[in-house]
């Protein structure tokens, strides 16, 4: 079976940055709006006052600090809570697409490749700026890349999905080259004014260049040893947006159609299922969990990565194990795993085994083992 590599990673990361303090002012500065503007029905009981967030608060539920946005004015008005995006025309770059390229850009300049030696672009991520054509065909033909391009959303676990169907065609020949490229705009599907989960996401997009062993030339390469995937259907995440919202009867209410979750059901039914994943995923590999250096997991909440580890380890892991950059960037779905190796590989000495798991709404989840070569 051919050998086959990561040849190169890529990272766009937006401008602008919402500290904690500066989400919380804004929430409260909402629920304070709502709660006067609903009093009398509050006071009847009719209507549940809405109750105040803290930096506090988030930090200990997810250890957050931090999340980078496109836009953070909108975000933080109380009378908008999204972000205002200038709408483009049909004959301008679309706004994934522009992420992705500063991305892959990155990346191919990491893998001393050129666009067109690039032969297979695939958007992987949880949400697409439209339905067709394809987010992955308006990358290609902007990046200049050859062969074919098409998009694929298994929510926050894409990126790992892209990475082996990336890994298949280049090991079956259908692609001699291929980009996995998530591209995420997760502030446009946040309920801002949900104080369970206003503070959860961040914007980003990253970028992965897969490509043969005998042919890549970049000095950091990783050759990945498998590939594994697991889904299994759950509510427990989920996003109703669609094409046939407009159509149903009666029409969903505004905040159905954006991202919402049941957490504690989420943190009990994933954890286990990713950890046996990858233990069993490693088993097969003939590798014991201790001698993987470095675990680059989803990053969507600190406890449940520490868990994870633990599970796999016996012990908590330190951080140089499990690197964390949610605390910085937030959750950034399909990306977050990405941005973690992405910064944090550049120390991996030939021989050292990595593991990259990306895991969410599905249920779904992907582990990449792979080692430095």
């Amino acid at each position: 079976m051919k050998s086959v590599c990561i040849s190169g990673t890529g990272l766009f990361t937006p401008s602008e940055s919402i500290s904690n303090d500066e989400l919380v002012a804004s929430y409260n500065a909402y629920v304070e709006a709502y709660n006067a503007r609903e009093a009398e029905a509050i006071a009847a009981g009719t209507v549940q006052p809405l109750a105040a967030s803290s930096s506090e608060f988030i930090e200990k539920a997810s250890g957050i600090k931090s999340r980078y946005v496109l836009n953070k004015s909108g975000v933080l008005d109380i009378e908008r809570m999204r972000p205002s995006l200038p709408l483009r025309s049909n004959d301008e770059p679309s706004l994934m697409v522009e992420m992705g390229l500063a991305a892959a850009r990155q990346a191919l300049a990491a893998a001393g490749r050129k666009p067109e030696d690039v032969d297979c672009v695939l958007m992987a991520c949880s949400n697409m700026q439209r339905g067709y054509p394809a987010m992955a065909v308006e990358l290609q033909t902007a990046l200049g890349a050859r062969g074919f391009g098409f998009d694929m959303n298994v929510a926050c676990a894409s990126a790992a999905f892209g990475v082996q169907t990336a890994v298949d065609a280049v090991r079956n020949g259908s692609a001699k080259c291929a980009l996995v490229v998530s591209a995420e705009i997760c502030s446009g599907h946040l309920n801002w004014r949900n104080r369970d989960c206003h503070f959860i996401f961040g914007d980003a997009a990253t970028a992965i260049v897969v490509e043969p062993v005998e042919s890549a030339v970049s000095e950091q390469r990783f050759e990945i040893l498998g590939t594994r995937l697991q889904t299994q259907f759950s509510n427990n995440i989920r996003n109703n947006f669609g094409f046939l919202n407009a159509a149903e009867e009666t029409q969903r209410s505004w905040d159905d159609v954006l991202f919402r979750q049941e957490g504690r059901k989420v943190f009990k039914e994933v954890v286990p299922m990713v950890a046996e994943l990858i233990g069993s995923h490693l088993a097969d590999l003939q590798i014991k969990p201790e001698e993987v250096k470095r675990y680059w997991l989803h990053q969507a909440n600190l406890s449940m990565n520490e868990f994870i580890v633990r599970k796999l380890l016996g012990r908590d892991a330190d951080r140089t194990e499990a690197p964390v950059i949610l605390d910085e960037y937030a959750n950034t779905s399909s990306a977050g795993s990405v941005i973690a190796f992405h910064k944090y590989q550049q120390d991996f000495a030939p021989g050292d085994i990595g593991v990259l798991s990306a895991f969410g709404a599905g249920y779904s989840a992907g582990s990449v083992v792979m080692r430095r070569i």
